[in-house]
């Protein structure tokens, strides 16, 4: 998102004040970010919040003496994205009729940026045949609309019709802008701890936060992929556009990735699987009865060893991923070549700065010809993009190997 220019289309609904925290995770993400309101738009937020949040000034008069005559064709042409933030029923019926009575509308029209519309309205209209066949005639011009979500509106009914989380309208913005690379490839991910319950009030598990792995999802998301996200508990949302997958045990997620299995290109697998589970899992909860507990654990299947051992059944690429705190590199490549992977991502979680629960890693990427890439510290999304842009690489490849070329 650094760099490129977004142009956020406030139309008159009471979700205009949602448009202020999309404007604000856009500035975030190091967007260029400028604003435009209808009349109606300013009735709900002034310009002067667009302003103050973007660092830009706020068109929302055809007439603006600080612009120029040509404004309304320029904001269109030479922006990365135009996202109509809330989309009215009004503003879309305009949209479809080609109708361009003030700055936002006639921007519009003329633009010739990717748009993406965010419909924001009362159920019944949202439901409406002529806002349907309105919302059919921009599917059908290439224009992205997304779904709104559901709940109580602002008139205190409940439906369809509400403005999409800001949150995800920032990731379909990300989804529209990115390089679309990764399309036609359905990539299973798996993240996060396991948790092993030892009554039904405890459990064993580890520190994994599981940012890494939805990193992934989320990135290959972006670019095109379609994603399949296995994950234990974590506190984090599931990535916008993904097919989440929630799971508890060792077990569980075993069943999840070979059922999801022949249906995937890649598999990705960044969950800390706990390696034992208590022998047996008491149906109450153990009382402090004792002054000590003891508990015999047995081993946890080995995901990723069972699905290297199963390669011959599927051309799917397997990648892992090696958490070490001593003998980083013996360790992993130890885990390269037992488990048969083609690639595995290792990196030293005794650091500070990588590792569980960290927003940041620095990896070495090790490949089944022996060759070792090493990367600098960077944030988990970095580490996301280029692991899947390794991936890609070796996928690319292996696709010239089959083909005889």
């Amino acid at each position: 998102m650094k760099g490129k220019k977004i142009i956020v289309g406030v139309s008159g609904g009471i979700a205009a004040y949602k448009a202020a925290e999309l404007v604000r995770l856009l500035v975030k993400a190091d967007a260029r970010t400028f604003v435009t309101m209808t009349s109606n738009g300013a009735r709900f937020v002034t310009p002067l919040t667009f302003e103050a949040l973007s660092g830009n000034r706020v068109i929302r008069d055809m007439w603006d003496n600080e612009g120029t005559s040509i404004d309304h064709i320029s904001w269109g042409q030479e922006s990365d994205l135009i996202i109509i933030a809330p989309a009215t029923a009004n503003f879309i019926a305009k949209m479809a009729h080609g109708i361009g009575d003030d700055f936002l509308s006639t921007m519009v029209l003329a633009a010739t940026a990717g748009i993406l519309v965010c419909p924001s309205m009362n159920s019944q209209m949202f439901k409406n045949p002529a806002v349907q066949d309105n919302l059919r005639v921009l599917k059908a011009r290439g224009i992205t609309v997304m779904e709104p979500g559901e709940g109580q509106l602002a008139c205190h009914t409940e439906g369809p019709g509400r403005l999409p989380e800001p949150g995800d309208i920032m990731e379909q913005a990300f989804i529209l802008i990115s390089p679309q690379d990764l399309s036609g490839l359905k990539i299973l991910v798996t993240a996060g701890p396991t948790v092993e319950p030892i009554d039904p009030v405890r459990y064993i598990t580890n520190r994994s936060s599981g940012k890494m792995g939805y990193a992934l999802a989320r990135a290959a998301r972006r670019r095109g992929a379609s994603v399949t996200l296995v994950s234990g508990p974590t506190n984090l949302k599931p990535p916008y556009g993904v097919e989440f997958c929630g799971v508890k045990t060792a077990e569980d997620m075993k069943q999840a990735v070979f059922k999801n299995r022949p249906k995937c290109n890649i598999i990705i697998k960044a969950a800390a699987v706990s390696d034992y589970r208590p022998r047996d899992s008491a149906a109450h909860k153990i009382k402090k009865d004792e002054d000590s507990l003891s508990l015999e654990l047995v081993k946890n299947p080995d995901i990723l060893a069972e699905l290297g051992s199963a390669r011959k059944e599927s051309d799917c690429l397997l990648v892992g991923f090696a958490a070490e705190t001593k003998d980083l590199m013996a360790n992993a490549k130890k885990k390269l070549r037992g488990k048969n992977l083609d690639m595995i991502v290792a990196n030293d979680v005794s650091r500070e700065d990588s590792g569980f629960e960290t927003d940041t890693n620095i990896v070495k990427i090790i490949y089944s010809d022996g060759q070792v890439e090493d990367l600098a510290l960077m944030t988990k999304d970095a580490v996301a993009d280029l692991v899947l842009d390794r991936i890609n690489a070796m996928w690319e490849g292996s696709l010239e190997h089959r083909s005889g070329n």
